[in-house]
């Protein structure tokens, strides 16, 4: 089963400083039916101002990734992590017993533009973690490229403690791309720029998502380009 959710239909917030399109329920979106998908709790899709940002709050129980899509992303922590990310940067947080982070925009003249995504940790009382990877953007072209995983088997892959897997994906014309997991599963896709279709027939646009159970091969194509992340869920 494919559930759409187009891109207009995200609740949005402007703050000014902020502007954000929530895709799950959270903050002032409240929404009972639209909780988490699996383990995926939260995919904001935020925009903020130069010099401006998220100041120091605290958080317990959860994994956090941060994926840059355009500008620069300023993280800080209580355990003295700080680092800068950009395009090709990926930010994760296991929260765990409890960590106090900020994420600010250092730019003085350009926007940042990035995805926060939050999950369900697969056991609680964790010890609290942060690490920084970076992936080569070259290799997203036409091809299905891990950024985030379980169990990651390269320095460029970010470690997460949930069984699920992050791809990215840059989609030439014309191309396709084939997707397996084990049946029982859940495949949760984002299009990021441009235009996706799958298995033939059903069409996403930019921002677009689509929920997907009971289906566990998939095939991927377009016929411009797109740019979009795929999520391989319990």
């Amino acid at each position: 089963m494919i559930e759409i959710y187009p891109a207009n239909e995200r609740y949005h917030a402007d703050h000014g400083w902020l502007k954000s399109y929530f895709s799950f329920s959270f903050a002032e979106y409240f929404d009972p039916s639209n909780m988490n998908f699996g383990p995926l709790r939260v995919l904001n899709d935020d925009v903020v101002k130069p010099l401006r940002g998220f100041g120091a709050h605290p958080h317990q129980e959860m994994e956090i990734v941060s994926i840059v899509l355009s500008g620069y992303l300023q993280h800080e922590d209580s355990l003295g992590n700080k680092a800068v990310t950009t395009l090709g940067g990926v930010q994760r947080m296991s929260a765990g017993t409890g960590i106090i982070h900020s994420e600010v925009n250092p730019s003085a003249t350009e926007d940042v533009n990035f995805l926060q995504l939050w999950f369900l940790p697969e056991k609680s009382g964790l010890t609290p973690s942060y690490e920084q990877t970076n992936f080569d953007i070259a290799k997203l072209k036409n091809q299905l490229l891990p950024v985030v995983t379980k169990n990651p088997d390269s320095e460029q892959i970010a470690h997460i403690h949930q069984d699920l897997t992050i791809y990215l994906s840059d989609l030439e014309a014309d191309k396709e791309i084939e997707f397996t997991q084990e049946e029982g599963r859940r495949i949760f896709l984002f299009v990021i720029e441009g235009r996706l279709v799958i298995n033939g027939e059903t069409i996403l646009n930019k921002r677009d998502s689509a929920r997907i159970t009971q289906l566990h091969k998939l095939t991927l194509s377009t016929d411009s380009s797109s740019r979009f992340m795929l999520i391989d869920l319990p």
